[in-house]
């Protein structure tokens, strides 16, 4: 499994410029003026992960496959989104799509670039998108709780929805006290407040490495939550350099990781998300599974076979099979383990999962 981002802002912010750069591409326009991005520009980026490339050489791999995350550009919102104000109904109806949602706030002064407010305040920005997409919960909410969608539904389910809206009213936690099926059954709503979401800053290129007042601000009012600084138009400039090129264009500003990379990590970080490897001659793999997902599960990832007719899971660390070299050779060394179902795959895994025909 991989994951789908969507990143979302008002208008002029930044978001096509950092959905080109982050799946270096030119598909999303780029333009000074509100609601350029109409419709979702999506773009399918691999993850980097230089323990493939190693992996890869070891087995002497024809291919490598990478892990993959999906970005998601969606249209610029404004307020009154939730009533259908500007590409209201169009945003929300995307957004509802995603695993995690990508807030992008602008964080730099620019007289060239028009604002959809006056001022720049990152923090009120925040606010206007997150009372959006809570008031659009209010009205999916209430909407199933009309008369002719009461029929469809059991009394414990009416019952569930009655006390998420006093929640949502509120702005309370809709989780808690919550057992899986009933958050299986918020899940198919299609509710999108309760997404887990990361605060990305856009700024501009002195404040890249150290920020500046409006960052210092996002991290004082969301001190509890995952944020990024990103300067979109250096992550621009990346994409068109070769990879010695771009190390180089790095290390002379300061930068340690670029945009993509610090997404990627706080993502999997995000949604819980461990990377298992396969490796042999035909092909070296990264596969994305959540963190204690179970060995069989695992293998169901790959193939549903796999799961269904599950032996057996033969397990090397990325750092014993880097030093053995393969399967065979670990296993020589007392560093290849057999597990059963119920093994916990950890991050780095190699596998090699044994099944019935």
């Amino acid at each position: 499994m991989g994951f789908k981002c969507g990143i979302v802002g008002l208008p002029n912010v930044g978001k096509s410029t950092l959905f080109n750069a982050l799946t270096s591409s030119k598909n999303a326009q780029a333009e000074n003026f509100p609601f350029c991005t109409i419709d979702p520009n999506i773009g399918i980026v691999d993850v980097p992960d230089q323990r493939l490339d190693k992996l890869s050489k070891l087995s002497r791999s024809k291919k490598i496959i990478n892990a993959n995350i999906t970005f998601v550009d969606i249209a610029g919102l404004v307020k009154g989104a939730s009533k259908g104000e500007g590409l209201g109904n169009k945003f929300l109806s995307h957004i509802r799509e995603v695993d995690a949602v990508v807030h992008l706030v602008r964080c730099f002064d620019s007289e060239k670039i028009q604002h959809v407010n006056r001022n720049i305040d990152p923090i009120d920005d925040l606010e206007t998108i997150k009372t959006e997409i809570l008031l659009a919960d209010i009205s999916q909410v209430e909407k199933k709780l009309q008369k002719n969608s009461k029929k469809k539904m059991t009394e414990k389910q009416i019952k569930l929805l009655e006390n998420l809206l006093s929640k949502l009213n509120k702005n309370e936690n809709l989780y808690e006290n919550l057992d899986q099926e009933d958050k299986k059954f918020l899940k198919e709503i299609g509710l999108i407040s309760p997404k887990p979401f990361i605060i990305v800053c856009n700024v501009d290129e002195k404040s890249v490495k150290s920020g500046n007042k409006y960052t210092d601000d996002l991290r004082k009012k969301y001190s509890k939550n995952i944020l990024v600084t990103i300067c979109a138009d250096i992550e621009s400039q990346i994409i068109d350099l070769k990879p010695e090129e771009r190390e180089n264009y790095m290390k002379n500003i300061g930068l340690e990781k670029s945009g993509l990379d610090k997404l990627i990590i706080n993502g999997y970080d995000l949604l819980n998300l461990n990377t298992f490897f396969t490796s042999g001659p035909e092909e070296t793999r990264a596969w994305t599974v959540k963190k204690n997902t179970q060995a069989q599960k695992a293998a169901g990832v790959i193939h549903s076979d796999f799961e269904k007719n599950f032996i057996r899971a033969e397990v090397v660390t990325f750092d014993d099979f880097k030093k053995y070299g393969s399967f065979e050779k670990s296993k020589e060394n007392g560093k290849l383990r057999l597990e059963g179902k119920n093994y916990i795959v950890k991050d780095g895994d190699v596998l090699f999962f044994r099944f019935s025909p």
